[in-house]
């Protein structure tokens, strides 16, 4: 089968989109975006293969609409029991890097013991994998590293008083691993895991596991032929990629949200490190652009930031500013100045969640801002990026464009995260297009 690849390497997260010769989407892959664009690029587009795959099944069941509970309660074990599969796979690696990394000096005197150590630690951490892959299991981020840190962190404590050991020691050896591990993609052949997972249903006995295990290898005899690739956003320059396999975020952005909504003529992007206003035709082509300046104000990483200051999840800050009922005035949105603004505010004693909600009002004012000098608002709008997640942010939004424009119809889609991504994929299957056609896409 012929894919085409679209791939958004952004400042926080890298993304990918595999869509078919028929512009359907059949998978999408998200990775944080580490320092190393490569690997974010290949482990983003191996997700989205393993999402393709998902799809694939369920055209094998004749299940794409998602309306047959069996298959969905099938499909669901199967990617519970994978993603266990992909998380011991990363697990022995980091076992063996954090072996490795024992030596030198510093470690002496204690090699042995360090070893010991690391080995209950790792112990421990595969006798509870299968639980945090259960039905009904909840984790606050499905990548490796929050996952297996949290909980590395927690038992290393524990395991070096036990032992006798400095947890300094321990945590050393995680903290240099951790980043050799998360920078290469996880080894091993995606259709192996796939067929272990399917053995650990089937011994489970979830669901219609037995009757369904021919579908799914054919399915997955299914190649996937990577047949032209586009890459696009923040990191796309630090790729090999030749110029005709780039595509610029306002391009890929502005035609991904028409795919999406077909009457779009406005969007906005708020991504980790820019803020985009864009104005589109009716077919997608850009008409006008506005981006914010260099600094990240106002973007995801400056939510990230405060989400530090405030020792706070970055997903907890919009629902504790949709309890405000009376804003702060925020002066600055400036990365360098919010930290200050926001302990003296703190220290004045004003609640957190008026300081956040103030914030969010502050983030959208500098947002509508761009957007009006890209042209203003027009019917319809479709806000994309990370930031359209943000409830808080959404709620500012949809104020202040009622405000300013009156009432305009406001896109946002679950999957406006990958936006940029899905552009770049309908690029690379119109170059495909144009070169089997002989004409210039």
């Amino acid at each position: 089968m012929k894919t085409f690849v679209g791939i958004d390497l952004g400042s926080t997260t890298t993304k990918a989109v595999l869509m078919d010769e028929d512009e359907r989407i059949l998978g999408r892959g998200i990775t944080n975006s580490r320092s190393n664009y490569d690997t974010a690029c290949r482990v983003a587009q191996q997700e989205a293969a393993v999402d393709a795959r998902f799809t694939l099944f369920r055209r094998e069941f004749g299940a794409e609409d998602g309306s047959a509970k069996e298959v969905e309660d099938f499909l669901a074990g199967l990617e519970r029991a994978f993603r266990l599969e992909q998380f011991l796979e990363q697990l022995d690696d980091l076992e063996e890097t954090c072996i490795r990394q024992v030596r030198g000096a510093r470690f002496e005197k204690n090699a042995d013991g360090v070893k010991t150590a690391l080995g209950e630690v790792f112990n421990r951490l595969r006798g509870e994998a299968a639980a945090m892959f259960a039905p009904g299991a909840t984790r606050k981020s499905d990548f490796f590293r929050d996952i297996a840190g949290s909980k590395y962190l927690g038992h290393a404590e524990d395991v070096a008083r036990d032992a006798g050991l400095g947890y300094d020691l321990l945590l050393n050896v995680y903290d240099k691993s951790i980043i050799a591990v998360e920078n290469r993609p996880p080894k091993g052949e995606l259709s192996d895991k796939f067929k272990r997972a399917l053995k650990r249903v089937t011994e489970q006995g979830i669901g219609l596991a037995g009757e369904m295990q021919n579908q799914v290898e054919m399915a997955l005899d299914i190649e996937l032929e990577e047949t032209y690739l586009v890459g696009t956003g923040y990191g796309r320059v630090t790729l090999p990629f030749s110029k005709e396999h780039i595509r610029s975020e306002i391009l890929c952005h502005g035609l991904g949200a028409h795919m999406m909504y077909p009457k779009t003529r406005t969007v906005l992007d708020i991504g980790g490190q820019d803020t985009k206003g864009i104005q589109v035709d009716e077919h997608g082509i850009v008409e006008n652009f506005q981006m914010n300046d260099r600094c990240a104000a106002g973007c995801g990483r400056y939510l990230g930031y405060i989400a530090d200051e405030m020792n706070m999840g970055l997903h907890e800050l919009g629902p504790l500013a949709m309890k405000s009922e009376k804003p702060a005035r925020i002066n600055s949105t400036c990365t360098v100045f919010a930290g200050a603004e926001l302990r003296d505010r703190l220290a004045l004693g004003e609640a957190r969640e008026d300081i956040l909600a103030g914030l969010h009002r502050a983030i959208i004012l500098r947002a509508i801002s761009i957007i009006s000098r890209s042209g203003g608002v027009t019917d319809q709008f479709t806000f994309t990026g990370g930031v359209a997640k943000n409830e808080a942010a959404v709620r500012e939004l949809k104020k202040l464009v009622f405000e300013n424009y009156g009432e305009v119809k406001i896109n946002i889609d679950p999957e406006s995260i990958y936006t940029g991504a899905l552009g770049g994929a309908e690029f690379a299957r119109r170059a495909a297009q144009g070169r089997m056609e002989g004409v210039d896409a």
